[in-house]
Formats: C-alpha cells, structure tokens, sequence
C-alpha cells in the first residue's frame, strides 16, 4: 500500500486526537513539522521497496519501538527537570524494568 506524505500527515494529526503532541512554543509551524517528519518516512519506506514484506515490517516496527523508547526517556527527563512525578503508568513500567522478571 502507498501512501503520499500528505496523507501520512493527514493520518498523523488524527492520531494525535487522541494523544495530543504538545509543541510548546517550538518556534516551529506545526503542519510543517508533520509535513517534514511524513515526508522522511514516505522515503524511507520508498528506500525499503527491495526489502521483503516481513523485513519491511521489522525494520518499520524497530524504527517506532527506538522512537517510543525515545519518546519516553525524553519525557521522563523533562518532567524530573521540572520535578514532577510520571503518571502511573510510566511508574509501573519503570519498576518493571528496574524488577525484571516480575509481571
């Protein structure tokens, strides 16, 4: 399936309805970012054309679990710059991981 980087952007802004992206005051037009960020995965999908359906879907599944993980730490950071506690969620995760082996 193919898919333009203004659709992907389109798609990208839906998504955010329900987990809005807080731009703050990045000196930065929002659709623009969207646009920048839809068109790099546009071409590395494109880059990705030679590969094998089940190789695509890894390489594709590696690039949004290295950019959640990415996600994460850096909001993490961001709310103990600021000295606020994570929500729930994140805590019960970051046990987790500080408790391996117990669910």
């Amino acid at each position: 399936m193919t898919i333009t980087p203004e659709e992907l952007a389109v798609l990208m802004q839906e998504v955010e309805v329900a987990d809005p992206i807080d731009f703050a005051d990045l000196p930065f037009n929002e659709q623009e970012l969207r646009g920048l960020i839809a068109n790099h995965l546009c071409e590395m999908a494109d880059a990705m054309e030679s590969f094998s359906p089940e190789d695509r879907n890894l390489a594709l599944l590696a690039v949004a679990a290295k950019l959640v993980l990415e996600n994460l730490v850096l909001h993490v950071q961001l709310l103990r710059r600021h000295g606020l506690p994570v929500s729930d969620s994140v805590d019960a995760l970051l046990q987790r991981l500080k408790s391996p082996g117990k669910p």
